[in-house]
């Protein structure tokens, strides 16, 4: 009896074995940390600032001028060119429709020496047996055009500044031997001693007292393509000074420069209206004068309108200016319009009406007339 209970005792342990598994294996000692959290890497989508439009147009210039150079190569010009006196030159600006600028001193003679025509893609520039006094600013710009007219692209442009260099000319040539510079106190005043070869070394003097006026880089200054440049003008500052260069060789003394210091307010036309007569008798002629009193380099211009204008009446209007040295340096501009009138008749009675204009404004004056 006892064998069978130890028998079922037996197959009972093995049952419960089956079902529960085999005894558990010993555990693997665990690392040190190994039960801490690990911290979970976040991937977060980068942040974008949108930046706010801005509502100007950014216009992105474009040279358009190349100069061409021997055996047909070509080059696109520096700022500054350089190349000596007596060669050619030739310069192209892409474009259908080109207009150009250069020195001044090519246009006051209409020289032949310069040529410039608009070809199918491009406009050309030509000049020949160059000169010292072709020193200066070459630019061209390309023209938009519509119904309405032509404006200038300013994304199509090209410029550089050249100096022919001449050995007997230092300073670029005048065609003076004495210039006048008026000095404003509301804007800078310009010397124009330019030089033919940007190594010059440049010194401005005055003639009496002998002296050399220091230019301090602030209030006076010098700049090659310009001159020497008083930054605010004051009345002690007028007088005769010239200018000296020197560049591997002997110096040179440029023109003198006249120094006018002008009192005048910038504005509109300050002027004044008067009459031979204001009652006049048939036949009899008679002239009225507009007058107008301002800074000595702006130019005044004048108009008319009088009774007999619509009926095409013949009258005579002379324009004219003069400066006046008022001392100590100041001068004024007198500019005047006269309009006369011969045998004077009934519909030459009324208003007459002149106005005077410059860049800053318009003035208006009138006075009557009547037959006698």
């Amino acid at each position: 009896m006892k064998v069978w209970v130890i028998f079922t005792v037996i197959l009972v342990h093995e049952a419960l074995q089956n079902v529960f598994g085999q005894p558990g294996k010993a555990k693997r000692p665990k690392e040190p940390a190994e039960n801490k959290i690990k911290p979970a890497i976040k991937k977060l989508k980068p942040k974008v600032t949108k930046l706010k439009e801005s509502t100007e147009p950014i216009t992105k210039v474009q040279s358009i001028m190349t100069q061409v150079m021997d055996k047909g190569r070509f080059q696109k010009p520096p700022t500054m060119l350089t190349m000596s006196a007596g060669q050619s030159m030739e310069l192209r600006c892409k474009g259908e429709k080109i207009t150009w600028n250069y020195p001044e001193y090519l246009d006051t003679f209409k020289d032949t020496r310069l040529s410039i025509k608009q070809l199918e893609r491009y406009g050309q520039l030509i000049l020949t047996n160059s000169s010292a006094a072709d020193t200066g600013e070459f630019s061209c710009w390309a023209q938009l055009c519509d119904s309405r007219g032509c404006k200038k692209d300013e994304s199509k442009t090209g410029t550089t500044y050249i100096f022919f260099t001449d050995k007997g000319e230092l300073f670029v040539p005048s065609p003076n031997y004495f210039e006048i510079v008026y000095m404003h106190p509301d804007k800078p005043a310009i010397i124009p001693c330019r030089v033919t070869t940007s190594s010059a070394k440049v010194t401005l003097h005055r003639e009496f007292p002998a002296e050399e006026i220091k230019a301090d880089g602030t209030d006076i200054s010098y700049d090659v393509k310009k001159g020497f440049i008083y930054q605010h003008p004051i009345s002690n500052q007028s007088g005769v000074v010239y200018c000296r260069a020197e560049a591997r060789g002997a110096p040179q003394i440029s023109i003198k420069y006249q120094l006018l210091y002008v009192e005048v307010p910038s504005g509109p036309p300050s002027a004044t209206i008067k009459t031979t007569a204001n009652k006049v008798r048939s036949g009899n002629d008679f002239s009225i004068f507009c007058t107008v009193l301002g800074e000595p380099n702006v130019d005044v211009d004048f108009t008319w309108i009088y009774p007999g204008q619509q009926y095409e009446r013949p009258v005579t209007i002379q324009d004219s200016w003069r400066l006046v040295n008022r001392g100590i340096g100041h001068t004024t501009r007198i500019s005047q319009s006269i309009i006369t009138v011969e045998d004077f008749e009934t519909i030459d009675a009324g208003y007459y009406i002149c106005r005077a204009q410059n860049l800053r404004g318009q003035t208006s004056l009138a006075t009557r007339v009547d037959r006698y």
